[in-house]
């Protein structure tokens, strides 16, 4: 999926590193913007993340097992709506399984701003993820582009 994502036109992939500016919790993941001039939007949020770890309050997922991983996507409302079946919400505790694999999911602590959430996309889901990575990358160029107006 990285690869995927490091292609598209005018992609910003911010990667903390051990010993970066950004808290150790970041370390390892990679947070995805639009950025023609290759500079960290300042009052952007990213549109993917992929997050190889569990944090405090996302512990659903077991990304702490090896080889686990989670691609979150901002699909935006009505995307989000046509893929999981309804209005964008965090479901009620106990009712959606955030470890399973290859399956759309409701973003944990996001669904409400119209996110998704893919545990090690695969065989049923990888091409899905792909097109909603390039969606959800067109439309924050579109965003950029409205800001400013010269690209």
């Amino acid at each position: 999926m990285l690869t995927t994502i490091r292609a598209l036109d005018g992609v910003f992939e911010l990667a903390p590193t051990e010993g970066s500016e950004f808290p150790e919790v970041a370390w390892g993941d990679h947070f995805f913007y639009y950025a023609k001039d290759n500079q960290l939007p300042q009052r952007e949020q990213p549109y993917a993340t992929i997050i190889t770890k569990n944090y405090l309050d996302d512990s659903g997922s077991g990304l702490d097992q090896p080889d686990r991983w989670r691609l979150n996507i901002h699909v935006g409302r009505t995307a989000y709506t046509e893929l999981i079946g309804t209005e964008p919400a965090v479901p009620a505790e106990g009712t959606v399984d955030y470890a399973a694999v290859d399956t759309v999911l409701p973003h944990p602590l996001y669904a409400r701003q119209g996110w998704i959430a893919i545990v090690n996309p695969g065989e049923r889901t990888w091409e899905l993820a792909v097109t909603q990575v390039g969606e959800a990358h067109e439309a924050a160029r579109r965003r950029a582009t409205k800001r400013r107006p010269t690209e």
